[in-house]
């Protein structure tokens, strides 16, 4: 097990997953200890780190799988099955999965009992380089994404890059837009190694190490500002239109995955920034055919702005009843907290529509 940053990070890559996590549990009563996880990771990831002493089957909790289920009312079995298996104050809470059964399994980890520890592992590449690090929890509420939740730091992070033997290659993708998303706003030498790597077929060992450099990238902002006052909200890149995105696909019953929903943000906002700060339109347009080359495109009409833009008006990171955005001024130059007029962010999905050929 090797720390991958400072060791407050807590944010470790495993050299052997049974034995790193039986270090990581090893100071819990061992009738304390739960796992999360969901009906994928149930399937594909839980054998890895089985059997490990100190977890108990019977204290493995599986949750339905897919975003839509990222709810109150699975929070609320999350929270009935840690009181009913007599989970108390000083228990432990291990989340197995992606991105979903983490940001819920930490939401429920903090506020049962007023907050037990828990431990993220996460299993896919978005949640290696996203979801599971930097301590925002949470589940959707009433159609929005991460409409309730707190900030809290997970107690340890483990990251095992061999879980993506059996990941399909949509949900790589989608972990890859986040990927692009760190480079974009940390520097152009980060951005140049993203742009010589094929997601679509890649060496394993190269893959792992830019996961690991992707990590460092957004620990950087996490541990600048651990609770999104000014620097970390550069994360929020492609965020805002991303999020409008992803939650009116789920309104049309056509939900996409939350990389994908990211990458058709960053073109809007490639766009977005170009128009405020003056990012180079020959940028712009490179940039957008290849996420347009990688992630496709989700089409819209115009008919579909009034509510997209309505969805965006209840993004997480508005102030004063006005949607800010984090642009670039250039690669690895960012500026947070831009505001747009109605006719710019229309601007901008006449530009995406522009991308899509027969929208």
């Amino acid at each position: 097990m090797i720390p991958l940053l400072s060791k407050e990070a807590n944010i470790y890559i495993s050299e052997d997953l049974k034995e790193d996590i039986g270090k990581l549990i090893s100071t819990f009563p061992k009738d304390k200890i739960f796992v999360l996880t969901d009906e994928g990771s149930h399937k594909h990831c839980l054998p890895k780190i089985f059997p490990v002493a100190g977890i108990s089957e019977d204290n493995v909790l599986v949750i339905p799988q897919g975003d839509k289920n990222k709810n109150i009312e699975t929070l609320q079995k999350v929270w009935h099955f840690l009181s009913h298996s007599g989970a108390d104050r000083k228990s432990l809470l291990i989340n197995l999965g992606g991105g979903m059964p983490c940001d819920l399994g930490g939401f429920a980890a903090s506020t049962f009992k007023r907050g037990i520890q828990f431990i993220n592992v996460p299993t896919t590449l978005l949640a290696q380089v996203d979801a599971s690090i930097g301590g925002k929890t949470g589940v959707n509420f009433e159609g929005f994404k991460n409409e309730i939740g707190v900030f809290n730091q997970a107690s340890a992070v483990l990251i095992d890059t061999s879980f993506f033997d059996t990941l399909d290659t949509p949900n790589i993708v989608s972990g890859y837009a986040e990927m692009i998303k760190h480079a974009l706003i940390y520097s152009k030498e980060a951005w140049d190694k993203l742009t010589d790597f094929d997601i679509y077929s890649f060496e394993k060992e190269e893959l792992k190490s830019l996961v690991a450099n992707s990590i460092m990238i957004k620990n950087h902002f996490v541990q600048n500002d651990p609770t999104e006052q000014f620097l970390r909200k550069a994360l929020n890149f492609g965020h805002t239109f991303g999020h409008a995105f992803e939650s009116f696909a789920m309104h049309e019953g056509k939900p996409v995955l939350h990389g994908y929903a990211v990458a058709y943000g960053m073109i809007c906002e490639l766009y977005l920034s170009h128009l405020r700060l003056g990012f180079k339109m020959a940028d712009v347009i490179e940039i957008s055919n290849m996420l347009k080359r990688i992630f496709g495109i989700m089409p819209i009409t115009s008919d579909d702005y009034e509510e997209l833009l309505r969805l965006m008006t209840h993004d997480k990171k508005n102030e004063d009843n006005r949607i800010n955005f984090t642009l670039l001024e250039d690669i690895g130059e960012m500026q947070v907290n831009i505001n747009a007029s109605e006719s710019e962010v229309i601007a901008a999905f006449e530009f995406y529509r522009d991308l899509c050929e027969n929208c």
